[in-house]
């Protein structure tokens, strides 16, 4: 005998109404924390404004070693106590050293190839072709995550090198006193970026956002100080004459009294930045964080506007507009992909 086919019991009005309020509440704190970590890129983007400003208005006095030195020497103090805040110096302590050493190592140089172009571009310039990270970011993440990225998101990469294509002007390469490979310094600094925050998303599940920023910090110290002691004597500063050049080789000076806030103000940047960013990252998904960092262009036309009399052309704005155009899009994919592979809360309650 054939029995009929069992049917299969619907959810009582009970359990789908505590499904739809368990919903609702993920959802809710799903947007708190974007709002939350929204709120920690904007601090974020805010002290690296700051940060660039200052370290631009000082490359024609200090060499760029000596600014990192001082500025990581105070932020590393400022560091010190959020460590403390987050759990003291316990947290410290890693099971992936090698990772930590090799993303902070990354840090550094993307630091000091970035800082070595504004010595010589305009802010805007310099930040606007620094953005182009997000698309090395998708690229990156295929050989060294293993995602699938789909062909709308490879064309909106191809887009922003477009763009960034456009920024670098190469048909006015043959008058321009600035020399081309100084428009390459922020896009090279751009990769580097792309890998500290591949690395970034796998350090961020087992170290807390102040421990992140100390290995930094103390990278920096020694990194910079072994070039002080390598350069500082400023024996090379004539190898070149490029403006970039020499803010790295140029010889080490005793800051002066009116400049010492400044240093001052530079660690609290650097111990922002890298508390704060990293908060970010940890307080919401990256795809719905990384859109807000576009706020950092706004400030960096602002600042070289009112500070150097820099004001962007149409070549830079252009570019702009299909840099963050492939970025946003390359953001926007990605929330899609995590909203579809992110578990839906389970249905099966009992009422």
């Amino acid at each position: 005998i054939r029995r009929p086919p069992r049917s299969t019991p619907k959810p009582s009005s009970a359990a789908s109404d505590v499904y739809k309020r368990q919903l609702l509440k993920e959802i809710l704190l799903k947007v708190e924390s974007v709002q939350k970590a929204s709120f920690y890129v904007f601090l974020g983007m805010l002290c690296i404004s700051i940060n660039d400003l200052i370290v631009k208005k000082f490359s024609s006095d200090y060499p760029l070693h000596e600014i990192i030195f001082f500025r990581s020497s105070i932020a590393i103090l400022l560091t010190l106590v959020l460590v403390n805040i987050e759990g003291g110096l316990t947290i410290l302590k890693t099971t992936q050293p090698k990772l930590h050493a090799l993303r902070a190592l990354t840090i550094f140089l993307c630091n000091m190839i970035f800082f070595s172009a504004i010595a010589t571009l305009p802010l805007a310039t310099a930040t606007a072709l620094f953005f182009v990270a997000p698309i090395f970011i998708t690229l990156l993440s295929i050989p060294l995550l293993g995602e699938k990225v789909g062909i709308r998101r490879l064309l909106a990469v191809v887009f922003g090198f477009l763009g960034v294509f456009i920024m670098m002007k190469p048909n006015t390469w043959s008058v321009s006193e600035i020399h081309p490979f100084i428009y390459f310094l922020p896009v090279i600094a751009a990769i580097l970026y792309a890998l500290m925050q591949i690395m970034t998303r796998k350090l961020s599940k087992s170290s807390k956002p102040s421990a992140l920023a100390f290995y930094i910090q103390v990278t920096f110290m020694a990194l910079s100080l072994i070039f002080g002691l390598i350069f500082g004597d400023g024996k090379l500063t004539d190898v070149s004459s490029n403006t970039s050049v020499q803010f790295i080789l140029k010889g080490w000076i005793i800051p002066k009294g009116t400049d010492l806030p400044y240093f001052f103000a530079l660690g609290c940047m650097a111990a922002g930045v890298g508390y704060f960013m990293s908060k970010a990252y940890s307080t919401a998904a990256a795809a719905s964080v990384a859109p807000f960092e576009y706020v950092l262009l706004p400030l960096s036309i602002f600042w070289g506007w009112t500070i150097f009399g820099d004001i962007p052309d149409m070549y830079i704005l252009t570019g702009i507009i299909f840099v963050v155009g492939s970025g946003l899009y390359v953001f926007i994919r990605e929330k899609k992909k995590e909203n579809i592979t992110s578990p839906m809360p389970n249905q099966n309650l009992e009422s």
